[in-house]
């Protein structure tokens, strides 16, 4: 009575189960190149200085995306017209100040703690979805939300604020330092609340191969005015290949496998393994550079991280809706 219905049920089965392998695959594989980023940033900073190091890793990535986006442009949907660049122009202008913000950010603290701290930003991208979309502001009066944002934003503030100094361990991050490290990971969160009308209308490979082009063109005229442009002909080779491995992988390739994870797997999980990048991070760059975290910071860091898991338990529709995006 059920020989015609089994292999059915079975194919579903091996492809949920396809989907799934797939989908986990992807997700661990930007837990691993998320983990990485600062280390390279970290590294360029010997040769680059941000604005130059930026500009060269954004039109990498623009140009390491192109393909993609004219395969998609030629299966239809969405054009790429002035209505896309207006679109995206607004979600640039906060991530462009993140991408050098960062990048100063690795001038007063390691790459393993700037990791930790980055993970603050779940707590800035709810709060600021809560300010742009009022209909998502019930959020705010659950109990885990609240206990979350609270603990994510001392956790935060600790693993910073108590970064010993080059030369006692007793000295706090110079208040810049702090100051920009903030400005990064707030403009990284506006810059995700602000792209999910542009990633919604165009979709994931559209709008982020517009974002990364705008970006290009905005940091361009910046590194004339502040930066170095001809740093690429002083850096070396290794350098320079360093900064092209960077962009590929931690840019444009993490994009793709982020999007396929939460396409196959969810945003929820996708985005709750994203807590090990900082564990990762922090191995490597003490492997590379010998950073090492005070108490008072490895204290802090879990702090942090147990907020920003409650937070994303019950994050905001809007929030979800805009990782699923970028």
């Amino acid at each position: 009575m059920n020989y015609k219905t089994s292999p059915a049920r079975s194919d579903a089965a091996s492809l949920r189960s396809a989907n799934l392998s797939k989908g986990y695959s992807a997700v661990f594989a930007t837990v691993f190149i998320w983990s990485v980023p600062s280390l390279f940033m970290f590294y360029l900073n010997r040769y680059y200085d941000p604005w130059a190091q930026n500009f060269y890793r954004y039109s990498v990535a623009c140009i390491a995306i192109a393909p993609l986006l004219l395969y998609q442009i030629r299966r239809g949907g969405p054009r790429i017209d002035m209505h896309a660049v207006k679109l995206c122009l607004l979600p640039c202008l906060p991530n462009v100040v993140h991408q050098v913000t960062q990048v100063m950010a690795l001038f007063y603290i390691g790459p393993g703690v700037y990791t930790i701290f980055t993970r603050a930003s779940v707590i800035f991208t709810a709060l600021l979805a809560l300010a742009f979309f009022p209909e998502e502001r019930v959020v705010i009066r659950q109990w885990q939300f609240q206990l979350g944002t609270l603990l994510g934003l001392i956790g935060a503030f600790g693993v910073i604020w108590f970064q010993a100094g080059a030369n006692s361990h007793d000295q706090h991050i110079a208040l810049p330092g702090l100051f920009i490290a903030f400005t990064a990971t707030f403009c990284w969160a506006l810059y995700g609340v602000l792209i999910k009308r542009p990633s919604a209308e165009l979709g994931s490979i559209r709008s982020f191969g517009v974002v990364s082009f705008i970006t290009s063109a905005l940091l361009f005229p910046l590194t004339l005015a502040f930066g170095k442009i001809g740093t690429p002909f002083q850096a070396g080779v290794q350098a320079n290949l360093v900064l092209i491995v960077s962009a590929v992988i931690c840019i444009t390739l993490a994009h793709v496998l982020y999007y396929v994870a939460i396409r196959e797997i969810g945003v929820a999980l996708s985005q709750s393994l994203q807590l090990l990048c900082p564990a990762i991070a922090m191995a490597l760059s003490a492997w590379l550079y010998g950073e090492r975290l005070t108490h008072a910071q490895l204290w802090s860091a879990g702090i942090l991280l147990i907020g920003a898991f409650l937070a994303m338990r019950i994050k905001p529709i809007a929030t979800a809706e805009t990782a699923e995006n970028i």
